[in-house]
């Protein structure tokens, strides 16, 4: 008997997705791979994040060689259609969004297989086709049915990241001694929240891993300009050089690289931030990740090794097996945990619209020198890293009140490592605090303390991190007082929040600080 084809998706480019061993696709298999010209259409994406899946599908295809069919449609259906000869028809009975992802999708007897989608959208679609085999997933480390069962433990409590961390290093015996973890210690974070060294620009160590572009580099951007200038497609941000892997050589080697001469530097500077260098000691491989380039397990495993041997330091090697065998793995499990209706949270109900300075990506026009300097750096690369993320982009959203899900819109299309699954958790919960404490146990924001302390972006600003009010006023300082006040309330009945609530009542100028926060408006701190 024949194998069956396998449609590939463009997140699933590593040899791992083919496997035929553990629930794999028939052995030699062949390929289905479709590029899709209406998921292009569907967002206004940063055209970086562009080039970057279609260059590594393309690279995938040129790798598959004559075993892949590889079709440029307008939509997956009528890519399906042309590559298996035959129309895509869709059962009438499965049409509900948001199906669980433990649940039979398909038939084993399909003539086409595929491996579980990263998103909603995604599974419902190749759900609702007729003779469709749905593979497990792949890609992560916990298992849908493994998840389901820790949650089932918590009896309603809360799924923290701290517990499921836990459970994930023992199942897996990562940094374990035994039943105990290396060091004696499960969390090293008060290791990794050293402020960035004082009178350097940049971290003393070596530059990160840098690909080569190549004739399939210059094919996308050929195409992306031809689309653009047609009017076919519309991009935000800066394209190229390229700066990610692409192909599965190329994100070994970027992990190679990571683990000899960045990684023993990872986690003292991990929450800081420099001006000069945005990358830090950061790994940059949340993008092949994601992509499907490379497999957590590999990541974790060398880095351990590292440790084992002598050559990263346990904090270092914590913080990094933290970032992927805890909350990667935690933000993809709450994603098909938490439901469809997650998405809709707005526990805080904000609703302002995003600006069009945001939109735009528009730099040039902000004041505010850290919100300036990160919003650049998301312009030219697709890309910062988590506390930028978080504490510059993420609190100027909260504290501004704008609309969670357009935040999480905005996360998707601006970041190469952004996807549905990714963005929902970590905006939604995470970020915005949209989900009312289903994912964090408080709101993440500051004034201007924080950054001032955690990076060198104050030092130049026209603003004072320590000024509420005036021409010199931090719009993080005036913004946090500002969130406190309008959520009073809420965030005085949380005891991670109470104390900072109570200090609204000695702010003399409390008055004066909301009627210029209400003053500015939109417009570009």
């Amino acid at each position: 008997m024949a194998p069956r084809p396998h449609w590939l998706f463009g997140d699933q480019l590593g040899p791992h997705f083919l496997d035929p061993r553990r629930d794999g696709p028939d052995a030699q298999a062949p390929v289905v791979m479709i590029e899709a010209r209406s998921v292009l259409r569907r967002r206004r994406f940063h055209r970086a994040k562009a080039h970057l899946i279609l260059s590594a599908m393309r690279h995938r295809a040129a790798e598959l060689g004559d075993r892949v069919t590889y079709v440029r449609a307008e939509t997956y259906a009528e890519g399906l259609e042309r590559a298996l000869g035959s129309r895509a028809v869709r059962r009438p009975d499965i049409h509900e969004r948001g199906a669980s992802p433990s649940r039979e999708r398909g038939g084993a007897g399909g003539r086409l297989t595929v491996r579980h989608p990263t998103s909603r959208r995604a599974l419902d679609f190749v759900g609702g086709l007729e003779d469709v085999e749905i593979l497990p997933a792949k890609g992560f480390m916990v298992s849908h049915d493994d998840f389901a069962e820790w949650a089932g433990r918590s009896k309603g409590q809360a799924l923290r990241l701290e517990g499921f961390y836990r459970w994930v290093r023992g199942r897996h015996d990562l940094l374990m001694n035994g039943d105990d973890p290396a060091g004696g210690q499960w969390n090293l974070d008060h290791e990794n929240r050293e402020r960035p060294p004082r009178g350097q620009d940049t971290l003393d160590v070596r530059a990160p891993w840098q690909p080569s572009e190549d004739e399939i580099d210059e094919e996308v951007r050929r195409d992306l300009d031809r689309w653009e200038r047609d009017g076919d497609v519309s991009f935000v941000g800066v394209d190229g050089p390229r700066r990610f892997p692409a192909t599965r050589r190329e994100a070994l080697s970027a992990l190679r690289h990571f683990v000899s001469h960045r990684l023993p530097d990872f986690g003292r500077y991990e929450d800081a931030m420099l001006a000069a260098d945005p990358v830090m000691s950061h790994s940059l491989l949340s993008a092949p990740l994601n992509l499907g380039l490379l497999d957590p397990a590999e990541c974790v495993e060398r880095a351990e090794r590292a440790y084992r041997a002598g050559d990263a330091p346990l904090n270092s090697v914590e913080g990094f097996v933290r970032q992927i065998a805890g909350w990667r793995e935690y933000v993809w499990h709450l994603y098909w945990h938490f439901g469809e209706d997650y998405r809709h949270r707005n526990a805080l109900h904000h609703t302002t619209p995003l600006p069009d300075w945001f939109l735009d990506l528009d730099a040039d026009a902000v004041t505010a020198n850290c919100l300036s300097t990160v919003l650049a750096q998301v312009r030219n690369t697709g890309w910062t890293h988590h506390i930028p993320r978080l504490m510059v982009l993420g609190s100027r959203a909260l504290q501004d009140g704008w609309d969670p899900a357009a935040v999480t819109d905005w996360f998707h299309r601006c970041f190469v490592d952004g996807y549905d699954w990714v963005m929902l958790p970590n905006v939604v919960g995470m970020s915005q605090y949209a989900d009312g404490g289903m994912m964090t146990t408080k709101p993440y924001t500051s004034g201007g303390a924080y950054i001032n302390k955690m990076s060198d972006l104050c030092g130049p600003c026209a603003y004072r991190p320590s000024h509420r009010t005036g021409e010199g006023a931090c719009p993080y300082t005036a913004g946090y007082w500002a969130f406190l006040h309008r959520h009073r309330a809420r965030l005085a009945a949380n005891h991670r929040t109470a104390r900072a609530v109570q200090g609204l009542d000695r702010l003399e100028d409390l008055p004066e600080l909301l009627e210029a926060t209400a003053q500015r408006g939109g417009s570009p701190p």
